[in-house]
């Protein structure tokens, strides 16, 4: 049985067919580079792949027998749609999905061709897109940094620019992710607590100048739910995961489709016209909006006024589709 810094290793290596060198494999795992190497030797004992190291690179072989990836035609779909949707809906521009994506569809061509083509068209887009544009390394840089980190359970400190300053933190990363912006982008974020604090921050991946991995570790806790963005004021509402709504309802049961929303208890106050004046802190989301849609004329925003203009603006364009 692997321990979970072999596995670690082992995941590595097979995220990097092209081999890395022990040095960059230290770096990733947070430890020694003299490290390294007992790991290697660790991970020989216990897998079936063939550890190599050719020209100073560390390289893994998978056995040709070894477990194939079996996904049925809807599933192969339901990739390929999200596949489309991460190259015009978000920044992610990544080599491992790139060759994540060449790897399903070489294991499609013989149930699904069409779908596999398909996703093989959509690699070579992403390629092109990031041979276009040269500041891709550095964000891919700092995205593996900080999965290895995630991964194994290690602090991190970053230096970032905020308010167009540079500063510096330490953080422990619980999450890596979207969070919806402005004109349909979709920045990828990491979520996590400053060290020595209660303090849950959410910053942009692409603002991170640098970040190296410490030897402190650290839990990401169960109860954890309330996620914040540490950002500028003025687009406070437009990232945050989770946003202070208050609601007028005129029909108590229209609040039953915002309970899977809810950070929380909502709380509910009933006014002299026979209403309710509902609070709490609400998942800020696509469905958040649905559900006061859903509510129709029973549901009405009252705060934060930045959201209830945003979702105003959201109505107005729908509106204008029809018009």
């Amino acid at each position: 049985m692997k321990g979970d810094r072999v596995a670690q290793l082992e995941l590595i290596l097979m995220s990097h067919p092209e081999g890395l060198r022990k040095s960059d494999i230290a770096r990733r795992m947070g430890v020694h580079r003299s490290t390294v190497g007992r790991y290697i030797e660790e991970l020989m004992q216990v897998t079936d792949a063939e550890i190599y190291e050719e020209k100073g690179l560390v390289k893994i072989k998978v056995p040709e027998d070894g477990e194939q990836l079996a996904l049925s035609v809807y599933e192969s779909l339901a990739i390929n749609l999200g596949a489309e949707l991460l190259l015009t809906k978000s920044e992610f521009r990544n080599p491992h999905l790139s060759s994540g994506l060449r790897k399903i569809a070489k294991n499609m061509l013989r149930y699904a061709p069409s779908v596999a083509g398909n996703i093989n068209s959509l690699a070579e887009e992403l390629e092109s897109q990031m041979n276009d544009k040269n500041d891709y390394g550095k964000y891919n840089s700092t995205l593996e940094v900080l999965i290895d980190a995630w991964t194994s359970g290690r602090m991190v400190r970053i230096t970032h620019t905020q308010n167009n300053e540079e500063e510096e933190a330490e953080l422990a990363p619980y999450f890596i992710g979207f969070v919806e912006g402005e004109t349909g982008r979709n920045p990828i974020t990491v979520t996590g607590r400053l060290r020595h604090t209660t303090e849950i921050v959410t910053l942009e991946i692409a603002k991170i100048n640098k970040v190296e991995i410490l030897e402190a570790t650290y839990t990401i806790p169960d109860n954890l739910k309330v996620f914040t963005k540490k950002i500028d004021s003025a687009s406070v509402n437009e990232v945050i995961d989770t946003i202070p709504v208050v609601l007028k309802v005129t029909e108590k049961s229209a609040l039953n489709s915002f309970s899977r929303l809810a950070h929380g208890e909502i709380k509910t106050e009933k006014t002299a016209d026979g209403s309710y004046i509902c609070s709490f802190e609400a998942e800020n989301s696509i469905e958040l909006m649905l559900g006061i849609i859903q509510g129709l004329d029973s549901v009405e925003v009252l705060a934060p006024e930045k959201y209830r203009n945003r979702f105003v603006e959201r109505l107005e364009k729908i509106l204008a589709l029809y018009k």
